[in-house]
């Protein structure tokens, strides 16, 4: 444990911060996975309905840090890339 008032308030920090990422990061794949799987039961209007709301998701976790711009990109595209490909 910490013995510094300061050091202690950054671990107690960094444990909220932890869980809301952990939230967010949770969020982000259980949309992903509604996209695979409307993907793989070849249902398009579902793929798609899933699609819009895991690009909002995605970006809307890279917008607060928790994904790199970057990646968010990569899992934007190979998602929709997927769906066009039905």
């Amino acid at each position: 444990m910490a013995n510094i008032k300061s050091a202690a308030k950054r671990a107690q920090i960094a444990k909220v911060r932890t869980l809301r990422n952990k939230s967010a990061m949770s969020k982000v794949k259980t949309t992903i996975k509604g996209v695979e799987a409307a993907v793989a039961a070849n249902d398009a209007e579902a793929a798609k309905a899933a699609l819009t709301v895991a690009i909002q998701t995605i970006d809307k976790a890279a917008s607060k840090g928790i994904l790199h711009k970057n990646n968010a990109a990569h899992k934007k595209s190979r998602l929709t890339k997927m769906v066009n490909a039905m």
